[in-house]
């Protein structure tokens, strides 16, 4: 048997979504566990199915945290440990290809299917965050696509699966691209991914540099700043907490790109940064997430 589980609970729809929609409180979980939703009965279409993937016996927190945000499962969930076989894709068996702008998010099982004139994000699901799904993403890249000027030096501070440092890099090859994340489990699916995407791990435009690092005090994202473009698709809490360090990091006229934040937390996020210099120039919203852009004078 592989170390690998699934706990497997009912609920209305209306919760499966919300789950799937990578709810901010199951991003503190180390590692970060995959949520797969599905309509067991379309003659019964608020009546879905939650399957949550982990490595290692899922934790009581995390199965609370999840029964909680599913109250109509009133307690009652299945868990058992995984045979030994390829779990990744199994979990990402119901991840529909999606198209923000002009890049086109998939995995390798539609690898086949690029649509003519956009650009390719090849993202495997597994255990690091940031699958093109979620809104959050999505806002960013829509955000990136709508850029009018190319960065020729942008950071993707928190990266995740680095699918928005891809999106710079494969958009703009001329670029410097550097992605950082606090935690070594993503960076190194990052690694994979810019692997499977066909890009290069270095320093040199068109390349990405990938760093494991708490915050920008880190020697490489120092050395390799100011950015005229960041983006940060994090949390609220963190996003305020690091304005200064990542405001100073901005070069003059730079843009930055704030994501993972709900729609109540905006104003007090915004703000945050308008005391810095900042100044806010769009608020893109899907569903009750807010993609902020905002500029430095």
């Amino acid at each position: 048997m592989s170390d690998n589980w699934k706990f497997t609970l009912a609920c209305t729809r209306q919760e499966a979504e919300a789950l799937a929609a990578d709810q901010p409180a199951l991003m503190h979980f180390e590692p970060q566990p995959v949520v797969m939703t599905s309509e067991p009965d379309p003659a019964r279409p608020d009546n879905w199915q939650v399957d949550v993937y982990t490595q290692g016996p899922p934790s009581r927190e995390l199965i609370e945290t999840v029964l909680a945000l599913s109250p109509s499962a009133g307690g009652t969930y299945t868990a058992a440990q995984l045979p030994d076989q390829d779990w990744v894709t199994l979990s990402q068996a119901g991840l529909d290809p999606i198209q923000a702008g002009r890049y086109f998010v998939h995995t390798a099982a539609d690898a086949h299917a690029l649509p003519a004139g956009l650009i390719s994000l090849q993202i495997e699901a597994g255990l690091a965050f940031g699958t093109g799904q979620h809104a959050t993403t999505t806002g960013c890249l829509q955000e990136i696509d709508a850029l009018q000027q190319a960065p020729a030096n942008a950071l993707d501070l928190g990266t995740g699966t680095a699918i928005l440092a891809l999106a710079i890099a494969k958009r703009w090859p001329s670029a410097l691209v550097t992605a950082s994340d606090i935690d070594p489990i993503a960076v190194n699916v990052s690694l994979q991914n810019i692997e499977i995407n066909g890009v290069r791990k270095g320093e040199a435009p068109g390349e990405i540099a990938l760093v494991v690092a708490d915050g920008l005090g880190d020697p490489l994202l120092a050395r390799r700043g100011p950015y005229d473009l960041i983006v940060a698709n994090i949390l609220a809490g963190p996003l305020i907490e690091m304005a200064g360090p990542i405001a100073a990091s901005l070069k003059p006229n730079g843009t930055l790109i704030l994501a993972g934040l709900l729609e109540t937390q905006a104003d007090d996020v915004e703000a945050a940064y308008e005391r810095l210099g900042l100044s806010p120039r769009s608020r893109r919203q899907i569903g009750d997430w807010p993609t902020l852009l905002l500029t430095r004078a």
